[in-house]
């Protein structure tokens, strides 16, 4: 599984998904991608304007995107998932 992670530095609530984001980072394993909306060219993504953006991917396909600030159980409820769905 690979996250694809649309962030800003100035973004609110981009601060306060990090630290779900790095909580989850923490304890699963999975690819990371990282990008800057303000810096990188993310079109291929379809992103809105609605930050962090987090897309999830399975064997290179999109399966899963959550936009703006979730819990931690409802990010860590979709890893989960993904990741058993994978085995």
């Amino acid at each position: 599984m690979k996250i694809v992670k649309i962030n800003s530095l100035g973004c609110p609530s981009c601060i306060i998904m990090n630290k779900v984001f790095n909580k989850i980072k923490d304890m699963y394993s999975f690819d990371i991608e990282e990008y800057d909306y303000d810096f990188d060219d993310i079109s291929q993504f379809n992103a809105g304007n609605i930050l962090p953006i987090f897309i999830f991917y399975k064997d290179g396909i999109e399966v899963e995107r959550l936009c703006g600030e979730h819990k931690f159980e409802e990010f860590e409820s979709i890893v989960k998932r993904l990741l058993w769905e994978s085995i």
